[in-house]
């Protein structure tokens, strides 16, 4: 700033620093049950259908990490998730423009359901993502029941933390007639028509209570999204990089 106080500061994050082709992408089915304990498809679904809608929108496929801790007697590859998680670090070593970590599970207002292993908390979380991705521009998402706990121990200046529902409301779809559950489906839905992070996660949280009331489901999930300051401006300016329409 100059002495008389008119100059602004330089932007921490530009978005030519930033590009999508160069960030880490970690995807994470960290459960395949049902409430009951039934095996469904709608994580699975989730996660492989992000996977791709997200090299459509301009990340790189060999960038993206997509993982399920789901047995391999329900088709699964028996993961752990500390060998998921080394996989994440390792992604987040070789692509360092920024990190783009999602997970899809089952929560309740202590965590998320991790596989057979219990419960990730939100602290953990938080130490997870500074582990992996430091101080570069990070979004983060955690579809699950009451996964708006994670957001407060999670955000960041240089983070935007997106969670499906309140920290005391429940979120829709993970039954065994879902094809995604309804947050992950409504990310799927939105994104091909939105411009950045930030239009995405206005676009979701749309759908997700149009559904919803669609539906007669109460209480409503309403998704949380924060942003932080360091990156209020990149995620806002940072669109998302489509191939052009053929004409």
């Amino acid at each position: 700033m100059s002495a008389f106080g008119g100059a602004r500061a330089e932007p921490q994050y530009k978005v030519e620093d930033a590009p999508l082709k160069d960030w880490a992408v970690g995807i994470l089915a960290a459960d395949w049950r049902d409430s009951e304990g039934k095996p469904i498809e709608a994580f699975e679904n989730a996660r492989r259908a992000l996977a791709k809608s997200f090299v459509t929108a301009g990340f790189s496929a060999e960038n993206i990490t997509s993982l399920s801790l789901r047995p391999k007697q329900f088709g699964g590859f028996s993961l752990t998730s500390r060998e998921a998680f080394a996989a994440f670090e390792k992604q987040t070593k070789a692509a360092t423009a920024g990190c783009l970590l999602y997970f899809t599970s089952h929560g309740i207002p202590e965590g998320m359901t991790i596989g057979q292993e219990g419960l990730l908390s939100p602290d953990q979380m938080n130490t997870l993502v500074g582990q992996w991705c430091g101080e570069r521009p990070t979004v983060v998402v955690i579809s699950a029941c009451f996964s708006g706990v994670f957001v407060p121990a999670v955000a960041a200046p240089n983070r935007m933390v997106i969670s499906a529902a309140r920290p005391d409301r429940s979120s829709f779809g993970c039954s065994a007639d879902a094809t995604y559950p309804y947050f992950d489906g409504c990310v799927l839905e939105s994104l091909p028509d939105a411009d950045d992070f930030v239009h995405l996660a206005s676009l979701a949280r749309q759908c997700v209570a149009s559904r919803e009331r669609a539906e007669f489901l109460w209480p409503p999930s309403e998704p949380q999204v924060k942003v932080g300051k360091d990156v209020e401006d990149l995620f806002i300016f940072l669109d998302f990089d489509r191939p052009p329409m053929a004409e």
